[in-house]
């Protein structure tokens, strides 16, 4: 018996490890030798290619194709239709398998509707993504990124909220109360 479900409609190839209560919706295609935790969701129309590595409790949403090279931690949000690359200088005529570029979403990560990841990045944890951003470079833990090219607007706590610093360097989440404090241009999350 599994102990996932998958739509009728769902192709899974042999060799895809699927962790317990994981949800595979209409017409997606999880590729041999792909790797996908537990409590994920796997929405409509998704490709998980093969060497993918999901995280347990990770959402894809509708659209989206994780490329080979992508590895993502657990509780990521891959939102509507975002787009991942895994070759830099990618050509019809040209077979570059092999050369992929890995690129890391780190746990707790938001990445917004229609937005772009250029392969060769890492997105640190619960860094938020905004929607159709275009992203080049790697993003700090705790980041808010919007814009083509992305560019740093803000901070977020682990609950998404933008976090407004005070002199001292801290910052209260409005809906956890998780103190939050802001040292040597990073973000963490004070000690309790």
């Amino acid at each position: 018996m599994e102990e996932y479900f998958a739509h009728e409609s769902a192709v899974i190839d042999e060799g895809c490890k699927i962790g317990a209560g994981t949800k595979i919706w209409h017409f997606s295609h999880l590729t041999t030798g792909c790797e996908v935790g537990k409590n994920c969701t796997i929405g409509q129309n998704v490709l998980i290619a093969p060497e993918v590595v999901l995280g347990d409790n990770v959402k894809v949403q509708n659209n989206v194709s994780v490329y080979t090279g992508v590895t993502c931690g657990d509780d990521v949000f891959l939102g509507p239709s975002c787009v991942f690359t895994n070759i830099t200088n990618p050509r019809s005529a040209v077979s570059r398998k092999g050369e992929y570029v890995p690129t890391k979403v780190c746990k707790g990560a938001t990445i917004g509707a229609n937005a772009t990841i250029v392969c060769g990045v890492a997105i640190g944890e619960y860094a938020m993504i905004g929607a159709g951003t275009v992203v080049t470079k790697d993003v700090s833990a705790y980041a808010l990124a919007v814009g083509n090219p992305a560019r740093w607007i803000g901070w977020v706590s682990r609950y998404g909220h933008r976090l407004n610093f005070d002199e001292k360097g801290v910052a209260i989440c409005p809906e956890s109360g998780e103190i939050y404090v802001f040292k040597d241009g990073k973000v963490v999350v004070a000690p309790t």
